[in-house]
């Protein structure tokens, strides 16, 4: 590993807790942390939903990839959440990997859906992505993007079952082990 600190990237679909699990790692490792959702809305000057609704999806990932240069960029050493679909672009993907470790929070379908409608958040602020109901819209994205996940991600941590703290713990974990492993190629 270079003498540059390297930053944590978290994906993973909406309701893994990137966000929460972030500001722990960020806190605990002192750390920068930024949630690139909330900077999208703050560049845009609207919530997410609003860009989805009068603009449609490539145009928030417009939004997204800037965000994402622009935080990669700046955010040298920090701990970086992602929105759920910020792997779909393959330059997006590219640019997470440079930026440092990247962590894949997963849970099941029927998890998320839970989490999802117990959320005033998960409900309101998110638009939905298919026509689908939520359980189904679920799978259906997740079936799509898991090859995404997994080719972007240094490790899976599951979340299911586990507070925010012992998914930090876990990819601190991870990540620990892939600081020091001296494969060459590797994290």
């Amino acid at each position: 590993m270079s003498d540059a600190p390297r930053g944590i990237v978290l994906v993973g679909y909406r309701a893994t807790g990137k966000s929460t699990v972030g500001r722990i790692l960020a806190d605990r490792l002192d750390r920068e942390f930024a949630d690139a959702d909330r900077e999208v809305e703050i560049l845009a000057g609207r919530s997410i939903r609003s860009i989805f609704l009068e603009d449609g999806e490539p145009a928030f990932r417009d939004w997204e990839a800037r965000v994402i240069d622009d935080l990669a960029a700046r955010l040298s050493g920090g701990v970086l959440a992602t929105g759920g679909g910020a792997i779909l672009l393959e330059s997006n993907r590219k640019r997470l990997r440079d930026f440092g470790f990247v962590a894949w929070l997963t849970a099941d379908a029927e998890t998320l859906a839970r989490r999802i409608q117990s959320s005033r958040r998960g409900v309101e602020d998110r638009p939905p992505l298919t026509s689908a109901g939520t359980l189904d819209e679920i799978a259906e994205v997740l079936e799509a993007r898991t090859p995404l996940y997994q080719e972007v991600a240094h490790v899976a941590v599951a979340t299911e079952g586990r507070t925010a703290e012992q998914v930090a713990a876990a990819v601190l974990e991870a990540w620990s082990r892939a600081a020091d492993s001296t494969i060459p190629g590797d994290f």
